[in-house]
């Protein structure tokens, strides 16, 4: 079943959500962004959606709606657009409640969250993303289960209270994870070093991690408790008091673990 369907934001996710509803036969009616040439950006991207910066879609051809704004625009805009009777409004945050849309001018609701990192420019393979659905309707959600489906067979029924729960874990490995890959680099470029030679060890950490499990894959100072060597770090990181201190914390928190 193919669906027509607007997009309501212009950043990451709508960057690549439009292309990949597209790539699996949907057709990308709308884009709203707060100035056309933001939504002209994903339009562009798309066969034949037009780009607005206004949010009366009263006479808008979609059968669904989907917010791809950061959370803390959806209550407002989810508040202001003026939707066709019969339509689907649905939002892709991973912390963001279902009732959020309760006063919308939606006939039906949902999630349509897809629990993956997005940056223009970068390809994602959306068969490979999990989509975390949710709706208060039976027939909104099977609706909703067939456009996850059209993009990615990992489809999920997940309930807001379990989703913010994966979300929070989301950001401890994604997030997380990659600002200390940040300081990292940071260590090496003071100290005139290429970070290349950081990168197997990067590639062997993720991929043992995965396959034997954290706890089980955790190495270093703080899983030794060599107290000598994490004071001797601690000293050498104190050009920076915050990485310092992430560097102690983290450090306990391995220890106490």
């Amino acid at each position: 079943m193919k669906f027509k369907i607007a997009i309501l934001g212009a950043g990451n996710v709508a960057w690549h959500l439009a292309s990949a509803l597209e790539d699996a036969g949907h057709t990308i009616t709308e884009v709203y962004a707060r100035s056309l040439k933001s939504a002209g950006h994903i339009t562009d991207r798309v066969y034949a959606g037009e780009p607005k910066d206004d949010l009366d879609f009263s006479t808008s051809e979609a059968d669904i709606f989907i917010l791809a704004v950061k959370d803390s625009a959806i209550p407002e805009v989810a508040d202001e657009v003026i939707l066709p009777e019969n339509s689907i409004l649905v939002h892709t945050s991973g912390s963001v409640p279902l009732d959020i849309l309760n006063y919308s001018s939606a006939s039906y609701t949902g999630i349509f969250y897809p629990l993956q990192s997005f940056t223009k420019g970068r390809k994602i393979e959306f068969d490979e993303v999990p989509l975390l659905l949710e709706s208060d309707d039976e027939e909104t959600l099977q609706t909703l289960k067939k456009l996850a489906k059209s993009l990615s067979p990992l489809t999920y029924t997940v309930r807001s209270k379990d989703r913010k729960a994966m979300h929070i874990a989301a950001v401890f490995a994604s997030n997380f994870s990659n600002h200390m890959i940040r300081i990292a680099e940071e260590v090496m470029r003071r100290q005139g070093l290429d970070f290349e030679m950081l990168k197997p060890l990067i590639i062997e950490t993720i991929s043992k991690s995965l396959q034997l499990g954290a706890k089980a894959a955790q190495t270093g100072p703080a899983y030794r408790e060599d107290y000598e060597t994490l004071e001797d770090h601690h000293r050498f990181l104190s050009y920076n008091e915050s990485v310092a201190e992430i560097y102690r914390l983290i450090s306990q928190d391995i220890i106490d673990g």
